[in-house]
């Protein structure tokens, strides 16, 4: 049996490393992963053949010498081409080999994005839960005290007075449209069939008007992309939501706001497989978002600005999630990224 024909038909990048963490062998998955044909892989150090992997280089280095495994899961790899993954990394010693080693590579990002997906639709579930009560308890007696300040206001002769009841007029509308903000879409409405690019040019028109000037747009569509049926103004809302605080994460030291359209085949949303959805990304190089947000960056009244409500990306989900889609995110400082994935017909 032929072993590196055996070898190319993993689908677990495999590679054979030194102690200076340069290949030896690669086999056709490892190609695949990082973007680069076996002839460079083999001449070049294992550093230089990707941007980022969540593992120091120097572990790796003293687990060769050592003649030590280790295993890491869920790590980040971002390949040359700016691709994110996230992989599952086994270093076993080749015991017949002096200070080599094999190191395998499997991209769990399927698995992750089914659990992490599934996690978050039931966080946001209880979340929802509780919001739709406490707004209950809240709107009630907030109502109630609306009204008692308009029939004093009615009452009272002095202008100067009156300043204060439209003061807790204006303080009460303003708790009912952050209750209702925090409630969002419940319920998928009625859907017509759109042109998803036309959508986003409207939320580009939009977002163009208020745009910091160091701060540019960039446009990447597929024009084959077929209409789809949509509510297209939650959508138009759930990206708007995305690239404004694309743009505020860029008004300080400028940068630019990449959105791209794709179509993916063979993906998974929940726990359902489709043949064809849209991939709409809205990509920035800003400073990225905190490693501590990512986990609950979709929940509702998490943010990482002094000034942020957090509910635009919490609001965003939500609409995505009533069009039967996601919302994928990855960052790293340089490179935030945004995925509405949604299914096509």
């Amino acid at each position: 049996m032929d072993t590196n024909n055996l070898l190319n038909h993993l689908v677990t990048a495999v590679f054979v490393i030194d102690s200076e963490l340069r290949p030896h062998y690669a086999n056709a998955a490892a190609e695949q992963l990082l973007g680069v044909g076996a002839n460079k892989l083999v001449e070049q150090r294992l550093p230089e053949l990707y941007q980022s992997m969540g593992v120091e280089i120097q572990l790796l280095i003293d687990s060769v010498n050592a003649n030590q495994g280790i295993t890491i899961n869920t790590a980040s790899l971002i390949t040359l081409d700016g691709v994110h993954h996230i992989i599952d990394i086994t270093l076993i010693p080749m015991e017949s080999e002096d200070n080599l080693s094999l190191l395998e590579l499997r991209q769990v990002d399927q698995q992750h994005r089914i659990h992490q997906q599934l996690n978050l639709d039931a966080q946001q579930q209880a979340a929802q839960f509780l919001v739709r009560n406490l707004a209950h308890e809240i709107k009630n007696p907030l109502g109630g005290l609306r009204g008692a300040a308009q029939l004093l206001s009615r009452e009272l002769a002095e202008p100067e007075l009156k300043e204060f009841t439209d003061l807790i007029i204006e303080q009460a509308d303003r708790l009912r449209n952050l209750v209702d903000k925090l409630l969002g879409p419940q319920r998928p409405t009625q859907h017509t069939e759109h042109n998803i690019h036309q959508v986003v040019e409207k939320v580009l028109k939009l977002t163009e008007l208020a745009l910091p000037e160091k701060v540019k747009l960039a446009r990447d569509y597929d024009p084959s992309i077929p209409d789809m049926s949509m509510d297209a103004d939650q959508l138009q809302q759930a990206v708007l939501n995305i690239v404004q605080n694309a743009a505020q994460a860029l008004e300080v030291e400028g940068g630019e706001i990449l959105i791209r359209s794709r179509t993916q085949h063979q993906v998974t949303i929940g726990t359902q497989r489709y043949k064809l959805v849209l991939a709409l990304s809205i990509l920035d190089n800003g400073p990225g978002i905190p490693a501590e947000l990512l986990d609950t960056l979709f929940y509702p009244m998490v943010t990482g600005r002094e000034e942020g409500s957090g509910l635009g990306l919490s609001i965003a989900h939500n609409i995505a999630r009533l069009h039967g889609g996601r919302i994928d995110c990855v960052s790293a400082p340089g490179h935030t990224e945004f995925t509405i994935i949604l299914p096509l017909q």
